[in-house]
C-alpha cells in the first residue's frame, strides 16, 4: 500500500500514505525530500492495460466523454497534434520502463478502455474508503488491468478535501489495480480542482480557464492522471516510488502543481491557451479536447518532465 506526502503545491495539494493506497492528499507546503526517487525491483503495469469504469452518482454524457476521451488518448491515434496525450504517455514508459526492459513481457503500456458502468447511489451519498473499495471490484475487470471508481459532486467520500483528492490502490492476487477519483466542483475546487479554481489558502491568483468547461471533471482529470502514472509505476507498492514505502511519492505525485516550464508554488507553468476560449492546456486529446496533465518526474535527473 502506498501513498504520499507533497511537494511544491501552493494549494495545499500534497501526497500521503492512506491506509486504502496512494492518494492525492492535501496537507501545508512542506520542503522537498531528497530526490532519490528509484526502482524498487517490484512489479509495474505494461503491455494491454484494460480499463473498466464505475460512475457512481449522476454524471452527464459530456462530463462521461471527458474522461473517457482521456483514457483513449494516450494510445496513440494518428494525426493527433502536438503536444499529444500519448505523448506523455510514453514519457512514462522512457523514464521508467526502458531501465528495466530486461524484465520478460510486453513493454509498450496500452490502454483499452473495457467497460463502463453507472450506479445511482447504491451506498448512499456518503462512503468510506472501504466502500470505495467495494465498488471497485463491482464492476467486471480482467487481470492485470486497471478498475476507475468516479464519484459525483454531490458524494462525500472518507478523507475527501481534507485529506486526499483520489487514491490508487492494488491486489496481488488478481494482478489488478484501483483508482477512485472525487469530482470536487461543489466540495472543495480550491483544493482539488487548482489551477481550474482560485485556491483556498496560499497567494489568490487567478483561476486558469478549464480546457473542457468544466472545473470538477478538468480537475479529477489532473487527478487521475496522476493516480493512473503512479498505478503503473509502483502498482504493488515496491516499484518506482521516493521516500519510505510507507508514504512515498511516485511518477506524478513528485511533481505535484507542476504542468509547464518555469512553474514554481502557485504557478503552473507556461501553458499553451486556446485563443477562442482562454483555456489552459497541455495535451491536445481525441475529438480535438484538450487537457492538462501533470509533469512527471525524471529519475534520472531529478527534474520534472514537462510537454510544454
Amino acid at each position: 500500500m502506498a501513498s504520499f506526502l507533497v511537494v511544491l503545491v501552493i494549494i495545499l495539494v500534497s501526497l500521503a500514505h492512506s491506509s486504502m493506497g496512494s492518494s492525492r492528499k492535501l496537507a501545508s507546503l512542506v520542503q522537498p525530500q531528497p530526490n532519490l526517487l528509484k526502482y524498487h525491483n517490484g512489479a509495474v503495469l505494461q503491455g494491454d492495460i484494460p480499463i473498466s469504469i464505475l460512475w457512481y452518482g449522476h454524471f452527464t454524457q459530456t462530463q462521461k466523454s471527458i474522461v473517457s476521451d482521456f483514457l483513449l488518448s494516450l494510445t496513440p491515434a494518428r494525426n493527433a497534434p502536438n503536444p499529444s496525450l500519448s505523448q506523455w504517455w510514453d514519457t512514462i514508459e522512457h523514464l521508467y520502463f526502458t531501465k528495466i526492459s530486461s524484465k520478460p513481457g510486453p513493454k509498450k503500456s496500452r490502454i483499452l478502455l473495457a467497460n463502463q458502468v453507472s450506479d445511482g447511489y447504491s451506498m448512499g451519498k456518503s462512503l468510506t474508503m472501504a466502500q470505495i473499495s467495494n465498488l471497485a471490484t463491482k464492476g467486471r475487470r480482467v487481470r492485470g488491468g486497471i478498475a476507475l471508481v468516479f464519484t459525483a459532486d454531490d458524494v462525500a467520500v472518507e478523507g475527501f478535501c481534507m485529506s486526499r483528492c483520489g487514491s490508487h490502490w492494488s491486489d496481488r492476487k488478481t494482478g489488478s489495480a484501483y483508482i477512485w477519483v472525487g469530482n470536487s466542483a461543489s466540495q472543495c475546487p480550491g483544493q482539488c480542482a487548482w489551477p481550474f479554481h482560485q485556491p483556498m489558502y496560499g497567494p489568490q491568483t487567478p483561476p486558469l480557464v478549464a480546457p473542457n468547461g468544466d472545473v470538477g471533471v478538468d480537475g479529477m482529470v489532473i487527478n487521475l492522471a496522476s493516480m493512473m502514472a503512479g498505478a503503473v509505476t509502483n502498482p504493488f507498492g515496491d516499484g518506482y516510488y521516493q521516500g519510505p514505502r510507507e508514504a512515498p511519492l511516485e511518477a506524478a505525485t513528485a511533481c505535484t502543481g507542476v504542468y509547464g516550464k518555469g512553474a514554481y508554488p502557485g504557478y503552473p507553468g507556461n501553458l499553451m491557451v486556446d485563443p477562442t476560449t482562454g483555456a489552459s492546456y497541455n495535451a491536445n486529446g481525441a475529438h480535438g479536447r484538450r487537457y492538462l496533465v501533470p509533469a512527471l518526474f525524471n529519475p534520472a535527473t531529478s527534474t520534472c518532465s514537462t510537454l510544454v
